[in-house]
């Protein structure tokens, strides 16, 4: 019997491009055609998240045909760069034709981004806003104060993420924080919209000035040669000044006035 694999195993990205896959189902909430899939190549297995380019939704403001690129691309950026951690992803033929293929993660039950009465917000947590609930009660949206959502805040603002929901951000079972659905991030317009604003204002994590100083190196080197597969050399070129303008500024960024801060649904 094949044995699981670990998100930080070397093998993985060899096991998602070259196994044997099998579709098991779908998930039926994602707004893109999204398949559950098991895979196996000589005693490894995993399952795996397939989402094939025919199953993409067109949309306004990105080529058609381009989000399953974008979602290996900004896994690169985040391997590359060591901001924020996201499963293996591989871009490969399937049963359904060329997609995305991405390592399913095993989850925990902690709980890391909710919306929440005021007075029911876990200590040290963060709120990003202030609502009321559908019967007029006040309501926050609110996050865990994680080292790993932090890191993911700033792979946001670097990959330009215009839809990180809750339910975008997972808990792993291995303890660290997972960030998934990529597909819309790395335009090369300001689109950022995301739930992880609780650093606003705050300075930037010396970790992650670091790994930010590197970023341009990388970007105008062998990086930008593998981004240059999915993304135009515009959007390349984006992500190398939003790094320097992010380590410009030293602080988590606030919202703009020109476009919507958060995703809806928020989940």
């Amino acid at each position: 019997m094949a044995e699981p694999i670990s998100p930080t195993d070397p093998a993985a990205k060899l096991l998602l491009s070259h196994g044997r896959m099998e579709v098991e189902g779908r998930l039926v909430d994602a707004s893109n055609v999204t398949l559950f899939c098991s895979v196996e190549l000589d005693g490894m297995a995993a399952n795996a998240v397939y989402k094939p380019v025919s199953g993409e939704r067109p949309l306004w403001d990105f080529p058609d045909g381009t989000l399953a690129g974008r979602e290996v691309a900004t896994y690169l950026l985040s391997d590359a760069s060591g901001l924020g951690t996201i499963p293996p992803t591989v871009l490969r033929d399937g049963p359904f034709g060329s997609g995305m293929v991405q390592l399913w993660i095993e989850t925990s039950e902690e709980e890391l981004i909710d919306v929440r009465a005021p007075e029911d917000v876990p200590p040290g947590w963060r709120v990003v806003l202030h609502a009321h609930d559908r019967l007029g009660e006040p309501a926050v949206l609110t996050h865990a104060d994680h080292p790993g959502i932090r890191d993911l805040a700033v792979l946001d603002v670097i990959a330009n993420n215009t839809d990180r929901k809750g339910g975008h951000v997972l808990a792993g079972v291995d303890g660290r924080v997972y960030g998934v659905d990529h597909g819309i991030c790395l335009h090369a317009e300001p689109k950022l919209r995301t739930v992880l604003w609780g650093w606003i204002g705050e300075p930037l994590p010396e970790e992650a000035v670091e790994r930010l100083r590197a970023l341009p190196e990388k970007i105008y080197g062998p990086l930008g040669e593998e981004l240059s597969e999915h993304l135009t050399g515009l959007e390349i070129s984006a992500i190398a000044d939003r790094a320097e303008a992010l380590l410009t500024a030293g602080v988590f960024p606030q919202p703009g006035d020109d476009w919507r801060a958060v995703p809806w649904p928020l989940f």
